[in-house]
């Protein structure tokens, strides 16, 4: 089937006369200047093992959620889901969980029901399964983004890998899952881990963080290189655990931004955005601020 001329030629009369409509920020200049959410962009948000990538891009969503009242679809098969809504609510309230007064507990359990939605994890899902219960989802409950944590968690659909190799597969996969972005009009966040050999890669004598594993870079991860090119948007999520000093700051590279007109850009090799966990990780701030502040109550309720 064609496309239809007229309707692209209306889209780029809009990008000459700087009508286009930007990316949803968050008000936050060190996030917005590299990062936007935009509806329907697949996504691929990389990293090691054990760096806090599920902690970070959680709280991403909570920020985005927040202040543009988003709703989100997760499956994450690494988490129990009562661990993430744990995690949500201390985010929220920037304390642990036993510090949460009763009653401010329950109004943020009812918040979180209304903005996220957990895919039981314990099931095991191709990635075409994975897409049609989504579909069922988006028809009963109008989410605006879908995070699917980690891909190697999905099966292999035994009959498609009949026909085709495993680089085709995930090829196919990512195909299908822009195309759902496209379709329904909402995002993929999709984690992925790094190749174990990245791991092995240290920064050089002289650096400032020298003989530490260097952040992934986007042909680092599983899979290979395919990833990048099918994706809206490539980050990397990167923590120096063993630092003495900087271990306590989550580092996020932003590899790939496909339209930029829309807002975002890549961030320098050297220069990501840096996120420092606050006591207790129930948060991070930025210059030393915290990035959510205390939610405002109402005067007769709980809820924000």
């Amino acid at each position: 089937m064609l496309i239809n001329f007229e309707e692209q030629i209306n889209k780029l009369n809009k990008v000459k006369n700087g009508q286009i409509k930007e990316g949803y920020k968050l008000d936050i200049p060190q996030i917005d200047e590299y990062f936007r959410f935009k509806k329907s962009d697949f996504g691929v948000i990389m990293g090691h093992a054990n760096v806090g990538k599920t902690s970070v891009v959680l709280y991403l969503m909570l920020l985005y959620s927040r202040k543009h009242d988003f709703r989100w679809l997760v499956f994450s098969s690494e988490n129990e889901p009562h661990q993430l809504i744990k995690k949500i609510i201390e985010y929220i309230e920037s304390k642990p969980i036993n510090k949460i007064e009763t009653d401010v507990f329950n109004a943020r359990v009812k918040w979180v029901n209304e903005h996220f939605k957990f895919i039981e994890p314990d099931n095991l899902y191709t990635y075409k399964q994975l897409l049609e219960l989504a579909q069922h989802v988006k028809n009963a409950w109008n989410y605006d983004g879908f995070m699917i944590d980690p891909y190697n968690s999905l099966v292999k659909d035994r009959h498609i890998l009949k026909g085709i190799n495993s680089h085709e597969y995930d090829y196919q996969a990512a195909s299908e899952m822009r195309i759902f972005c496209k379709k329904n009009n909402i995002s993929i966040w999709l984690c992925a881990h790094a190749v174990t050999e990245a791991l092995r890669k240290k920064h050089s004598s002289g650096h400032p963080y020298a003989e530490h594993p260097i952040p992934p870079m986007a042909s680092d991860i599983e899979g290979g290189g395919k990833w990048i090119n099918r994706v809206d948007f490539f980050a990397c999520i990167h923590r120096y655990l063993y630092h003495p000093q900087d271990w306590m700051y989550s580092h996020i590279h932003i590899r790939k931004v496909k339209d930029i007109d829309t807002g975002g850009r890549p961030t320098s090799l050297d220069e990501p955005i840096k996120l420092k966990s606050v006591i207790n990780n129930v948060g991070f701030e930025i210059n030393h601020r915290n990035i959510i502040e205390p939610f405002k109550e109402k005067q007769e309720e709980v809820p924000f």
